[in-house]
């Protein structure tokens, strides 16, 4: 009878989308997680102070991707705070579970403990309400990403439905943030999507080359700012090696050198100047006397 072996299960693939072939550069990704993990930390604290309940903000992904994606990964009933940016078409969107920002605002009317409710629209108060959250939450985003967010940022409106809120063109690119949210004992999940246009100019370029024509300024100006060692020196005085091999204490060297003759300035054995000895304060100096050409 055959004894069943079980398969072995190789490394993760992830399947390349060739025709989106753009993502995020490596430099560029880090700067960007750096950017949200601190806004995370920022809307963290924001929450404990709004539904005076302990809120952790935890930020987990940050990728690069079309609209009509980023669209299509969201449920179909859910809260979206669209955001106008200055001076860009696309909005910006923060979107989380109505459910768990109706708990939200139990907690800041004064309930002391997780109030269940179904996804539904907000009634005014409610709006204003979250409205006034996020407001908070966009001063926390812009002072985490500052100079990275030069557009000015504000809540334009809340959309229900992921399908109808079309914050941006299908094919325009965003950065998506994906983060956890803790509040008390329940967990939910959000998004942060910005227009990827607002973002990436003041990334840089990734890994920028520079043109080959100039390319002899451009050695010589590096050379230029390189540290090298200068050597003052006396003239080279030739002795056999048996007379270094025999060296001991008190022996004496006759150098060639005229007491008249200034020393000479050398750099790795090659003579550029010569100089007079002299003195800097409690320190040794030379006094350059002549060039060499």
């Amino acid at each position: 009878m055959a004894i069943g072996v079980p398969a072995k299960t190789g490394p993760a693939i992830e399947p390349y989308d060739f025709r989106r072939p753009t993502t995020l550069a490596r430099e560029h990704s880090r700067v960007l997680e750096l950017a949200f993990e601190t806004f995370a930390r920022q809307w963290g604290t924001q929450l404990t102070a709004k539904v005076r309940v302990v809120s952790q903000v935890t930020s987990e992904q940050v990728v690069m991707q079309t609209y009509d994606e980023y669209a299509s990964s969201l449920p179909a009933t859910t809260t979206m705070v669209l955001c106008n940016l200055s001076g860009v078409t696309a909005k910006g969107v923060i979107q989380f579970a109505t459910s768990s920002a109706l708990s939200w605002i139990s907690y800041m009317l004064g309930s002391n403990h997780l109030q269940t409710a179904p996804d539904r629209k907000f009634t005014q108060i409610e709006h204003a309400l979250v409205r006034e959250l996020f407001d908070d939450a966009l001063e926390d985003l812009r002072y985490s990403f500052g100079q990275l967010l030069v557009n000015e940022i504000s809540i334009d409106g809340i959309q229900y439905n992921s399908q109808f809120a079309q914050a941006a063109a299908t094919s325009d690119l965003m950065i998506v943030a994906r983060f956890s949210i803790r509040v008390g004992d329940s967990s939910t999940d959000a998004t942060l999507a910005l227009p990827a246009e607002a973002l990436l100019p003041q990334l840089g370029q990734a890994n920028p080359t520079m043109s080959t024509e100039n390319a002899r300024e451009l050695v010589t100006a590096q050379l230029g700012s390189v540290p090298v060692d200068v050597s003052l020196q006396l003239t080279a005085a030739p002795v056999v090696p048996s007379a270094i091999l025999g060296l001991s204490v008190g022996d004496v060297l006759r150098i060639p050198h005229p007491q008249h003759r200034p020393f000479d300035v050398t750099v790795d054995g090659q003579p550029l100047a010569t100089a007079a000895i002299g003195a800097n304060g409690a320190r040794l100096a030379c006094v350059v006397v002549t060039t060499e050409p």
